[in-house]
């Protein structure tokens, strides 16, 4: 069992870099907006209503995932470098799947300002993540989330073993896929 545990910031392309990668390999794509869209039904993601019925959703996916014959999945998240929170997350996720003798592979994303922002307004992203139609609020959530948390690492910050850091700015999402597929021998 394989995850390949993709993150970054908004907007930096996690989703369609995983589009990708599950098109040339046996990996199963889990992005985060999949819960999140779900649940919005009933409850917006900001109340504690919706960020418990989240959680619950990808716990159980999860545990389901790593307790199958599936190859693997890729699963994408915005990880707060500055929250404790985001780090026990992580390390949780990371030790169910390992627990069972399945590997993780950590892919970082990292990207420009000006090219998350024309991003998030493609025709991908908006059609998987109907939140995001909303450009204006949209726009200034990834401003006001970068203003507050810290979205990337710090060189030397990330220590697993399996791990890569790309910068995406000039590179399409299927380039990025191909590199990930290398790296890791998927």
């Amino acid at each position: 069992m394989k995850l390949v545990h993709v993150f970054g910031p908004q907007a930096v392309g996690k989703m369609t870099v995983g589009q990708e990668l599950a098109k040339i390999t046996d990996l199963k794509l889990f992005h985060n907006h999949m819960t999140i869209d779900l649940v919005s039904h009933f409850f917006d993601y900001s109340t504690k209503e919706g960020k418990r019925l989240v959680q619950l959703f990808r716990q159980e996916i999860f545990e389901e995932v790593s307790k199958s014959n599936l190859y693997g999945m890729i699963f994408t998240y915005v990880w707060m470098f500055d929250m404790e929170s985001d780090w026990n997350y992580v390390k949780q996720l990371s030790q169910l799947f390992e627990s069972g003798g399945g590997t993780v592979y950590y892919v970082e994303l990292e990207a420009e300002l000006e090219e998350r922002l024309e991003r998030n307004k493609s025709s991908n992203r908006l059609e998987h993540k109907p939140k995001k139609r909303d450009i204006e609020w949209s726009e200034n959530d990834i401003k006001r989330t970068m203003e507050k948390h810290r979205l990337n690492s710090l060189e030397g910050e990330i220590t697993f073993s399996n791990y890569i850091k790309i910068n995406n700015t000039s590179l399409s999402a299927v380039e990025v896929a191909k590199m990930i597929k290398d790296r890791f021998h998927l």
